[in-house]
């Protein structure tokens, strides 16, 4: 699909300084561009490129003035903000890309089920008995979604996504490929001969609007009741969040960490990379964790920051960290020391 500076200018409330009639069909990073593409220049350590960028039309803030001669064939397009205008032409863009419809086949529906206008379901896909899924869902190729499953409207699942039995997916979420809702929690019970038998996980999953999980990230349904992810949390690639498990709104966790069973996490967290959290936990809100800390315990204080495993505040660990790597300068000392003293 094509658009013209006229277009992009009017869309963005910019101004055209060349060619409007410019028509591009792609985006690009300015030291990559080729005819027919679109760039940015926002920040000026990348000004240098837009000298020889061959993109067609370049955004760029309104406070640019060029330095030296722009190629001939870059249109500008003049904006208050060219990142955030930036923004949403991706957005748009995204939209475009993803803006499909219809029932690809081979696919599986169950007579039961109910789809909503405007709904893809791609080829390969499966879905269970009365399922109930919301205008304007995109379930991407090879997806699977169990029995009595509920997804809102404006939802997208890619390709690969396992959705259990009697899961519920808000609105305007996304699901990336591989990721898993609903599987057991690791649920078991040693008994007299020390093997465990399996506790059976009869709860669920309930994802509220506007979530975004990352891919091959799972997440466990209860043992009972519900393991809930709040409105608007955002969980990245290769995560583990175990049954029973409360996200609260707005929380962002990186990749490769675990939140083992029970734990309750407040709204407005941040949380790094590699993070363990033992289970039966309570964090409190607005609390943000570094990367690679390991929780044992009640956070209760809002807003804390921690880090180390154990964690603990972070002002104490850099305080602590310093001492730690002065420990073989300190050693001498003491040996030194110990020295003078036996003499």
């Amino acid at each position: 699909m094509n658009f013209t500076a006229n277009q992009i200018s009017e869309l963005l409330q910019g101004e055209v300084v060349g060619d409007g009639d410019a028509s591009i069909s792609d985006m690009a990073k300015i030291e990559e561009a080729i005819p027919g593409t679109i760039t940015f220049l926002a920040n000026p350590k990348y000004e240098e490129y837009i000298y020889n960028t061959k993109a067609t039309i370049a955004l760029v803030n309104k406070t640019f003035v060029p330095s030296q001669s722009l190629p001939h064939s870059l249109t500008l397009i003049k904006v208050d903000d060219a990142y955030q205008c930036l923004t949403k032409l991706l957005s748009i863009y995204d939209q475009v890309y993803k803006n499909k419809s219809g029932i690809e086949t081979p696919s599986f529906i169950d007579a039961t089920s109910t789809l909503g206008e405007n709904v893809y379901v791609g080829a390969f896909a499966y879905i269970g008995q009365n399922v109930k899924i919301g205008n304007n869902v995109k379930i991407y190729p090879q997806t699977f979604i169990g029995d009595n499953v509920v997804i809102g409207e404006n939802t997208t699942i890619f390709s690969g996504v396992k959705i259990y039995n009697n899961c519920k997916i808000g609105m305007s979420c996304t699901l990336h490929s591989g990721s898993v809702i609903g599987s057991d929690g690791f649920g078991f019970a040693p008994n007299a001969e020390n093997n465990y038998q399996k506790v059976p996980q009869i709860g669920n999953v309930i994802i509220e609007d506007y979530v975004e999980i990352g891919s091959n990230t799972t997440i466990d349904r209860a043992t009972m009741g519900a393991t809930i992810i709040r409105k608007g949390v955002k969980l990245d690639n290769l995560i583990q969040i175990a049954h029973n498990v409360e996200i609260g709104e707005n929380t962002v966790i990186a990749a490769q960490t675990g939140v083992a069973g029970s734990t309750k996490l407040g709204k407005n967290m941040m949380i790094g990379g590699q993070v363990g959290i033992v289970g039966h936990l309570k964090i409190a809100d607005g609390v943000k964790i570094a990367a690679q800390s390991g929780i044992g315990q009640n956070i209760e204080k809002p807003n804390e920051i921690v880090q180390g495993s154990p964690a603990f505040g972070i002002g104490d660990y850099k305080r602590s960290y310093v001492l730690f790597r002065s420990l073989p300068k300190l050693r001498e000392q003491i040996l030194d020391l110990q020295k003078k003293i036996e003499k």
